[in-house]
């Protein structure tokens, strides 16, 4: 299965997910012009995936920042990591959130509500 890799910008994030090894990542910032020219590809990857997902998924949200429109298509890269889940493979979220965006927090915790894939919380500290 191919890999997909984004070199992210000021708008879109960086993505990558390696299908050999079941790590995704969506890194940076998301206000793409765009988004579902920007996401649907990686939606129809993850519906591939789940043919044949590695025996552990692994997905990294490293968001600083993501629009309203982006936020739909997250939550449903979440849903096609939710079905991989209950089809009972091992796949789990880790969402990064800055120690002082309190909305990042809380929108995680929602998600964690919505989603029935396990989702660990990670607060990082903000660089100087």
């Amino acid at each position: 299965m191919e890999n997909i890799e984004i070199k992210g910008s000021a708008k879109q994030p960086d993505v990558l997910f390696n299908g050999k090894t079941g790590e995704l990542e969506i890194k940076g910032r998301s206000i793409p012009e765009n988004s579902y020219q920007f996401y649907e590809p990686l939606l129809n990857w993850l519906d591939k995936y789940a043919s044949t997902p590695c025996p552990n998924t692994i997905l990294y949200f490293k968001l600083d920042y993501f629009n309203t429109s982006s936020s739909m298509y997250i939550l449903g890269i979440l849903k096609k990591l939710e079905k991989i889940f209950l089809a009972g493979n091992k796949a789990e979220v880790k969402w990064y959130y800055p120690s002082d965006d309190e909305d990042m927090l809380q929108t995680g915790e929602d998600l964690k509500q919505i989603v029935k894939v396990p989702i660990e919380m990670i607060e990082v500290e903000e660089e100087d």
